[in-house]
């Protein structure tokens, strides 16, 4: 005797309503960039590098 297992995964293309729902629901928003973040501090870090090098000459 075989048992069936249960399918708890919704086919968006067994009906209108399911495949509504599938195409309404949002997208996750991308992560923002740390890009200018990095380029931010390297700049901060060489401007502060270069003032001590200039306080101490």
């Amino acid at each position: 005797m075989v048992l069936a297992m249960s399918d708890n995964s919704v086919d968006p293309s067994g009906n209108t309503e399911a495949f509504r729902a599938f195409t309404q629901t949002p997208q996750p928003e991308a992560a923002a960039s740390k890009t200018p973040l990095i380029v931010t501090g390297v700049v901060v870090a060489v401007v502060l590098i270069a003032l001590i090098i200039w306080l101490v000459a």
